[in-house]
């Protein structure tokens, strides 16, 4: 069997351990998260992964932050009409998951949705904007995507100005307020008897992702160029016999 055979049936064997290999076992609270292999990953380059992966931790860390709001403001997650607290948080989840706009706000995308989440002229659910509206303006950057491939072509200054409108957003809900100068959302909080930090780490955990990403999309470009003229440099033939 030739060197080229006997690399073509190493890696048909990878595969078909990778693929035979049971999943591996949730991750404890401190240790990274993986995905398991499936077979849409031979077709993503590292950078493919990472972006992926941010994304999906971008998006976990939004449900999060739904959750903590709905907790701080049950009024939000009633008015929609849910019987409980569950299923007032999956409706919105499943919304994300279809790009389906809540009630109310169809027609409308991204900044569009965060604007009237914010506005204290509104009247529906507010968490729900607002969290559907962040979900929308980060997919949206990212060219509509959730999990990226070779043939995908991110803009970085699109994913950068998702960073910035995530920080807006973030300054917005803590300092935004209703005509009785309430806040329009509870969500951090600072006094004698707590102290409630959760949301602006996850916020600022969603910032440095997508900044990662946008800085990144520029180095990924650059490199590009680079890869190809070290592959020039250090060019060597193929063996004919």
């Amino acid at each position: 069997m030739t060197r080229r055979n006997l690399a073509i049936f190493a890696l048909a064997m990878f595969a078909l351990g990778a693929c035979a290999s049971p999943p591996s076992a949730p991750s404890s609270g401190g240790s990274p998260r993986t995905e398991k292999m499936s077979a849409d990953q031979f077709g993503q380059t590292d950078f493919n992964r990472t972006v992926t992966i941010a994304m999906r931790d971008n998006q976990a860390g939004l449900n999060s932050l739904l959750d903590k709001l709905y907790r701080r403001n049950p009024r939000e997650w009633r008015k929609g009409g849910a019987p409980d607290f569950d299923t007032a948080v999956k409706r919105v989840r499943d919304a994300m998951a279809a790009g389906r706009p809540p009630a109310g706000l169809q027609g409308l995308r991204d900044i569009q949705i965060l604007a009237v989440s914010l506005d204290p002229a509104y009247r529906g659910d507010r968490v729900a904007a607002f969290i559907f509206g962040l979900s929308d303006t980060i997919i949206t950057a990212h060219g509509g995507k959730t999990r990226f491939y070779v043939s995908d072509m991110l803009d970085g200054q699109r994913v950068y100005n998702a960073a910035r409108n995530v920080e807006a957003a973030a300054w917005l809900l803590a300092t935004r307020k209703d005509e009785s100068k309430q806040p329009l959302l509870l969500a951090n909080e600072i006094s004698d008897t707590a102290v409630n930090l959760s949301f602006e780490r996850e916020f600022g955990a969603l910032v440095g992702r997508l900044d990662l990403i946008a800085n990144l999309l520029g180095e990924n470009s650059r490199r590009v160029g680079i890869n190809y003229a070290q592959g020039l440099m250090f060019f060597s033939f193929l063996p004919v016999r």
